[in-house]
């Protein structure tokens, strides 16, 4: 992403917020794992997308003006006694010439500049409650006259709704990194594909995911859920710890961020690399709901259209089946299939992977346009002991998600070098990729020798 991109956002939410305001950003701030350990530090999304500046302990303020509008950065100044401990900063030098800043001061600052940059603006815009420590002292600045100041503001207004809504339309840049964090993972679940093979734990395939995003230069978008048997029926599990065995499907949802960007894919495949009968009906079941519901992604069409697609398509085949029994559309009025699929068909994805945007304007569902997009992901989950289900059924877990980008004729999947035809996922996990750990070579083996081809659950 170059500095126009930026220079960009921020003269577009200026004209939006207009001469009597001002806007007032934070930084995220560092969190401790434990004791003195910290997680790997990750910029507030909103605060990267409007300045590209990934430190912590900083301040952006964006002050309209009758031209291009003011930019003005806190951030901490170099020092290279902690620079040797921490990494490089940015500095106030930085601040101007790297990222765009129109004027730049110490974070130390804060309390003697940033007060006088809101004073003679009518409102504030600010995002509350991340940092409530930030909001008492912004409350204080708007409430606290100073000697010889200026007029106080009168109002403090949210800014996500503005922002957020600017941040669901994706540009050309933005899309073109979601290409690539989803490029990446596809090739992390193809390998994943490849090498798993019953006896393998949940975490070793979880660290073929982990091998290929930081290849690539890429890393995890969320924890991954690696989810075999009925840990598949976990919607959320990531512990990851159980043995795959055969005769088992396994459930991979995991994607990866790039430059902030995120990728969320899920594919389900068996550990053996042969579906049972049952595991096919199930999952061909899921496929097809999937299809219909991204056949239903076009512009003009309603944020709940795919949905309503994939919960015809289920609960017919559930119905089919014999999982559930009566009229269809009954079913569906009473959300009769929420008891094998609870969760919805999808989500807003970009900086975050549940992105932000509404999804409703008023009572009605928001309409799809160009520059969104979105998850697809119906599923399909039958715990074992299910009362009144086969015993076949029991301890099937089936999820298939795909990225897609609403373009101005209709839709791009973005994910879709995954494979996710049930012979394409057989013949893929047939074939025996070169650059394999060994251990993997040698499991492969090993089952091919020892395992029944068409060995059901």
């Amino acid at each position: 992403m170059n500095a126009r991109e930026f220079a960009r956002r921020r003269r577009a939410l200026m004209r939006q917020v207009g001469r009597e305001g001002v806007v007032v950003l934070t930084a995220a701030q560092p969190k401790v794992r434990n004791r003195d350990v910290e997680y790997l530090f990750r910029q507030d999304s909103d605060f990267f997308y409007l300045t590209g500046f990934a430190e912590p302990a900083a301040v952006a303020v964006l002050i309209p003006k009758r031209e291009a509008g003011e930019y003005v950065l806190f951030c901490r100044e170099r020092d290279p006694a902690r620079e040797q401990w921490d990494g490089p900063r940015a500095g106030l030098e930085g601040a101007l010439e790297q990222f765009g800043a129109d004027d730049a001061f110490p974070i130390d600052d804060l309390d003697d500049i940033l007060p006088g940059l809101i004073e003679g603006r009518t409102r504030v815009y600010h995002a509350m409650g991340a940092q409530p420590e930030f909001d008492a002292r912004l409350v204080q600045w708007m409430t606290t006259p100073r000697r010889d100041a200026g007029e106080l503001p009168q109002e403090l207004v949210s800014l996500e709704h503005m922002l957020h809504d600017m941040r669901l339309y994706k540009s050309r840049s933005e899309v073109a990194l979601m290409r690539r964090a989803a490029v990446v993972a596809a090739q992390a679940h193809r390998r994943a594909m490849q090498c798993c093979r019953p006896g393998m734990f949940e975490y070793e395939v979880e660290a073929e995911l982990a091998h290929t995003f930081r290849r690539a230069g890429a890393r995890t978008s969320y924890p991954p859920i690696v989810a075999s048997g009925v840990n598949a029926c976990i919607l959320h599990y990531i512990d990851n710890d159980k043995s795959c065995a055969d005769g088992d499907l396994l459930l991979i949802d995991a994607g990866c961020e790039i430059e902030s960007y995120a990728s969320d894919i899920t594919r389900t495949f068996p550990v053996n690399g042969r579906f049972s009968d049952p595991q096919r009906a199930i999952y061909e079941l899921v496929l097809k709901a999937q299809y219909a519901a991204i056949e239903a992604v076009q512009p003009g069409n309603h944020w709940n259209a795919p949905h309503e697609a994939a919960v015809r398509v289920i609960t017919r085949g559930l119905v089919r089946l014999g999982l559930l029994k009566g009229s269809v559309a009954k079913l569906i009025n009473d959300e009769a299939y929420r008891r094998f699929f609870m969760h919805r068909t999808g989500h807003w994805l970009g900086m975050d992977v549940h992105d932000v945007g509404d999804y409703k304007v008023g009572d009605a569902w928001r309409e799809l346009e160009a520059g969104m997009v979105l998850t697809v992901e119906p599923g399909i989950y039958i715990a074992p002991g299910s009362k009144g289900v086969p015993r076949k059924w029991w301890g099937i877990g089936v999820r298939i998600e795909d990225d897609v980008l609403v373009t101005g004729s209709g839709h791009e999947v973005l994910s879709a070098d995954v494979p996710k035809e049930v012979e394409e996922i057989e013949a893929l996990m047939a074939s025996a990729p070169g650059d394999l750990p060994a251990s993997a070579r040698h499991r492969r083996s090993r089952a091919r020798r020892a395992t029944p081809v068409g060995a059901a659950s």
